[in-house]
């Protein structure tokens, strides 16, 4: 057996799954949590068996040694699985990671580097790298980055347009994000449909508390909706997306809101939140059904920047073939998928309303048999993509 070992790692918690890359299945999973509190969270899920522990959990290092403990004694054995990597998401690679990457020291130094474009990501990433080599001394770690997918951006696309010499020296570009999902997203779209990748011009919504659009052209990302850092582009669960620029010098010399405060309103307290007071796409459209009026706008809002997305899409890439809902609201929220697409029939893009509403954890077809853009339900699989990615670096 050939198994990676994939860790998802932020500032309190990290996810992590082993994976059979024979089969490509998920033999094992697991949450550790609320890191660093009084008492933390450990459930590891194994064949059809879960355990759960609440206990101090001081640091990332220690969180790796209950896991390892949970491996030890519900299974199953890391040992026999034949671990042979194990990879790890880093949401920015800025302008020097453009590829899964073995870690070494100055990988290290330049994921810590790049922290400035990602202060909410990499520093916790990082952490969870040094804790897994720990961990995992003997095997090779394997850093899959987020920004990767969109190095094919043409710098038409990834250039703001500001004074080049400050951009060039403070790293001022669009790098884009979700690069993984939307990667995998787009190949088993190809698969699913039975078509070439390369011929395939696709917009894909990756549509969760976090949000971003891609336009995909014969496999490359040639678009997509976030910037230099997760905040441009859709609205999110508390995050703005696109607002005026100027609306922050305002509420500086207006409201006295500081640099730290307007970073905290517009990453943690806008979008879904801001907007209705509800971060969660499930409490909007139930509130929205039941006539709260701020519940309504947000998702008016909401689906107004997507649809606002695909249009400029479809220009950009000459007309789509398919467009793809993939995340947690994408593929779960049939009410979001046929608000976003609602009146572009003009553009070839016709839901149909008995495929969209129906329940389904597959890959599915939505669109009428009459739409000249063929729309899917496609769930999305970063863990395995990085997996993949790491096998692929590692030689197996």
């Amino acid at each position: 057996m050939t198994a990676i070992l994939v860790v998802n790692s932020g500032s309190s918690s990290f996810k992590y799954q082993l994976i059979d890359m024979e089969t490509e299945g998920v033999l094992a999973s697991g949450l550790v949590e609320r890191i660093g509190e009084a008492s933390g969270h450990a459930r590891h899920t194994a064949g059809t068996g879960e355990s759960a522990r609440d206990l101090p959990i001081p640091d990332h290092t220690a969180g790796f040694d209950v896991m390892l403990e949970a491996f030890a004694e519900h299974g199953p054995s890391l040992q026999d699985a034949g671990l042979v990597a194990v990879g790890h998401r880093v949401v920015h690679g800025g302008k020097r990671f453009f590829e899964p990457t073995v870690v070494t020291e100055l990988v290290k130094i330049n994921i810590q580097d790049l922290a400035e474009l990602a202060p909410l990501h990499n520093p916790a990433n990082l952490q969870g790298i040094v804790a897994a080599e720990k961990a995992f001394p003997e095997v090779p770690h394997v850093a899959v980055f987020d920004t990767a997918f969109h190095r094919t951006l043409p710098p038409a696309a990834y250039s703001y347009a500001i004074d080049a010499a400050l951009a060039e020296q403070y790293r001022v570009r669009r790098y884009g994000f979700h690069g993984t999902s939307h990667k995998f997203v787009s190949e088993a779209a190809a698969a699913f449909l039975g078509r070439p990748l390369g011929e395939l011009r696709q917009i894909v919504l990756h549509l969760g508390n976090g949000a971003s659009a891609c336009a995909v052209d014969g496999g490359a990302s040639v678009e997509t909706s976030m910037g230099m850092t997760p905040l441009q582009g859709l609205v999110m669960g508390t995050r703005s997306g696109d607002v005026d620029p100027a609306v922050l010098f305002h509420l500086h010399r207006k409201a006295g809101l500081g640099f730290e405060q307007l970073d905290t309103l517009l990453n943690r307290g806008s979008g879904l939140l801001g907007l209705s007071g509800r971060g969660d796409m499930r409490d909007v459209v139930e509130a929205a059904a039941s006539g709260d009026e701020a519940a309504q706008l947000a998702l008016d809002v909401y689906l107004h920047r997507i649809k606002d997305y695909v249009g400029s899409y479809h220009a950009q890439l000459g007309g789509a073939d398919v467009i793809v809902f993939t995340a947690g609201v994408g593929e779960n929220s049939a009410v979001v998928r046929a608000g976003a697409l609602a009146g572009l029939e003009a553009l070839g893009i016709e839901i149909d309303p008995a495929r969209n509403e129906a329940s389904s954890h597959e890959a599915r077809v939505i669109s009428t048999d009459a739409s000249r853009v063929t729309v899917l339900v496609v769930p999305t699989n970063e863990e395995l993509e990085i997996a993949r990615q790491a096998l692929a670096v590692v030689g197996g």
